[in-house]
């Protein structure tokens, strides 16, 4: 069976997530009900991530298997026709390998948060960032995120409902920038995997950090006591993208 790599665009707001769910809309319910209304069979796509509710993709990756050979573009209009009018977009289509596995050959995902410094009610970015009313410094959140590099035990920033077999992973990359956007501020992640609820409990801690109530040392503890006691609190996920996924040959290229 022919096999197609997706690049999918979505706004997690009216979702439960990426998984498909019996009593609830999913992304992927959307997708593989799309793909129903071209070959008709039940159709079951993977992910390079499993999103949350509430959580943005800008470049998920998910692939299908079809009977028919499709070109590329053709499937994705196809697609994008009866996704309508929810809001996911599958913005590329290419042919790939047998091989090809959009959650197994994944190399790295990328994710990004966004948040709004300011008093004033958000217009324009509602619903795509986390708002907080006070300044944060940026500096200590920074000095924070540099102890969170490298590869951990993160029971403290792991939700009591992972199901993952160790909470050890590997932290590529964690910046806090300023963005021109005046008083936004974006948190870069980029690992192999993800626990659930890690970068959630990331954010929410740095945000303790970044408005005085935590001091970096008090992350460091908190990462070193191994306890979800010690996390801050989760921030809310519409702050939250799924950015890219990285593959050791590009499928986009």
């Amino acid at each position: 069976m022919p096999r197609y790599a997706l690049q999918v665009e979505y706004d997690g707001a009216p979702f439960s997530g990426w998984q498909r769910q019996k009593t609830h809309a999913s992304v992927q319910g959307a997708i593989e009900d799309a793909l129903a209304r071209l070959e008709p069979r039940a159709h079951t796509i993977a992910a390079a991530g499993r999103t949350d509710a509430g959580v943005h993709a800008m470049a998920q990756v998910a692939h299908c298997d079809m009977t028919r050979n499709w070109t590329p573009f053709r499937l994705s209009e196809a697609l994008n026709y009866h996704l309508k009018p929810l809001p996911v977009a599958i913005v590329n289509c290419v042919a790939v390998d047998d091989d090809f596995h959009a959650r197994f050959s994944a190399l790295e995902r990328q994710y990004l948060f966004r948040i709004l410094c300011r008093r004033a009610p958000v217009t324009h970015q509602r619903g795509f960032v986390w708002q907080i009313k006070n300044r944060l410094d940026i500096a200590a959140m920074q000095n924070a995120a540099d102890r969170l590099l490298g590869e951990h035990d993160f029971t403290t920033f792991r939700s009591t409902i992972c199901q993952a077999k160790t909470p050890v992973k590997t932290l590529d990359r964690l910046t806090v920038s300023e963005v021109e956007t005046p008083h936004g501020i974006e948190v870069h992640f980029d690992a192999r995997s993800f626990l659930h609820n890690q970068v959630r409990s990331f954010v929410g801690t740095l945000e303790r950090v970044g408005s005085g109530s935590l001091s970096p040392q008090d992350v460091q503890d908190a990462l070193d006591a191994r306890d979800r006691a010690a996390c801050g609190p989760v921030c809310p996920p519409h702050g939250l993208y799924l950015a890219g996924v990285t593959y050791p040959k590009p499928p986009f290229a």
